[in-house]
């Protein structure tokens, strides 16, 4: 069964589109079927998996508004079984258009329909928001939100409302919807407040946070303007070995491995 998660967070710049992608390449390295949908108007899914946003005749964008099925918008990426839906900067104005259509919040899960069948697992990257596009990505989650959280002084502000809005979905619209998995990111080990953050956020969700702790890194600021998930632009690097260890961490836990 395939195996769909949103990767949320109302903050920005907390490493969700870094880990969705990286995460998404160790899992294809790894031999699995992953398709990244990248519904952030910002497009840096896009970009990071070497796709320029603006040279698209087709987006996710189209998808939302009917305008073109799902199939017809995925593209292949350099990396072998690692495919994506690509954003646009069309998509900035999609939510005032999706406001107007019928089912405005399953758009999403009726145009993954029979795509989802050829993937093991499909990744979400949604924007900074806890708008109609991230409520799109939360009601086609089968399996779960996975919550970046950056090892930074506020790092729970703002957890509660994204807490509200799953409840709120999950009452409403996706019954099976929960918080399947947290990565504390950023992660500075010369710091007090870094260790603090992270004793915090496992005091309150031992279960669902990953071991694998994602470090402060310029490579992996570095590699998505080179399109390249860090996979592929330093395999050395701390960075690496650490997204490296959270997708072993993850095959661990979704299949017993």
């Amino acid at each position: 069964m395939t195996r769909i998660y949103a990767f949320a967070n109302q903050k920005g710049g907390v490493g969700k589109t870094t880990t969705a992608v990286n995460l998404a390449a160790y899992l294809a390295d790894a031999g699995r079927g992953v398709l990244v949908i990248d519904i952030d108007p910002q497009a840096n899914a896009t970009s990071s998996l070497g796709i320029d946003p603006t040279s698209l005749s087709h987006s996710i964008y189209d998808v939302l508004i009917g305008r073109a099925p799902l199939a017809d918008v995925i593209v292949r990426t350099a990396l072998p079984r690692l495919d994506l839906a690509p954003s646009a900067p069309a998509l900035a104005g999609a939510e005032v258009e999706m406001v107007a259509m019928l089912a405005r919040e399953h758009l999403l899960r009726k145009a993954l329909g029979v795509v989802v069948n050829h993937y093991d697992y499909v990744l979400i990257d949604c924007p900074p928001s806890l708008g109609l596009l991230t409520v799109n990505a939360l009601t086609a989650a089968t399996h779960g939100v996975v919550v970046p959280i950056q090892c930074e002084y506020l790092a729970l502000e703002g957890l509660g409302r994204l807490w509200r809005t799953i409840q709120l979905v999950r009452e409403h619209l996706n019954p099976q919807l929960i918080i399947s998995g947290m990565v504390l990111t950023m992660y500075d080990p010369r710091t007090n407040l870094s260790s603090q953050v992270v004793n915090e956020v496992r005091k309150h969700f031992a279960r669902q946070t990953f071991q694998a702790v994602i470090p402060r890194s310029v490579r992996l600021s570095e590699a998505p303007s080179y399109g390249q998930t860090i996979l592929t632009y330093a395999p050395n690097s701390a960075g690496a070995q650490a997204y490296a260890a959270l997708a072993r961490e993850w095959l661990a836990r979704e299949e017993g491995q």
